[in-house]
C-alpha cells in the first residue's frame, strides 16, 4: 500500500468514526429524551425515522469501508486477470 492510498484510507476511517460518534451522541439525546418523558415508543416524527435512516447509511458505509476495501478490489482484479488469460491460438 503506497502513501497516498494509506492516507486516503485513514481519512475515510477518520470520517466514518467521527460520523459514528455523532450518531451515538445524537441517538443518546433523542432516545434519552423519549425515555425520560414518556417511555420509549417508536415515533416516526420524533427523530426515530431520522436515526433509522442514519443507522442504515452507517451500516452501508461500514460494509464498503471494511469489507470491500482496496485489498478486496486488488484480489478480484488479480483473479479476473488470471481467469481471462487465454493462450492465443495462431
Amino acid at each position: 500500500m503506497d502513501y497516498n492510498t494509506a492516507y486516503t484510507r485513514v481519512q475515510q476511517l477518520k470520517k466514518f468514526y467521527k460520523n459514528l460518534m455523532w450518531f451515538a451522541l445524537i441517538s443518546a439525546v433523542i432516545i434519552g429524551n423519549d425515555w425520560l418523558n414518556d417511555g420509549i415508543h417508536y415515533k416516526i416524527f420524533g427523530g426515530h425515522l431520522f436515526l433509522t435512516i442514519w443507522a442504515i447509511i452507517l451500516v452501508v458505509k461500514a460494509f464498503f469501508l471494511f469489507v470491500f476495501d482496496d485489498e478486496w478490489e486488488r484480489k478480484i482484479i488479480e483473479k479476473e486477470t488470471r481467469e481471462n488469460k487465454k493462450p492465443i491460438d495462431f
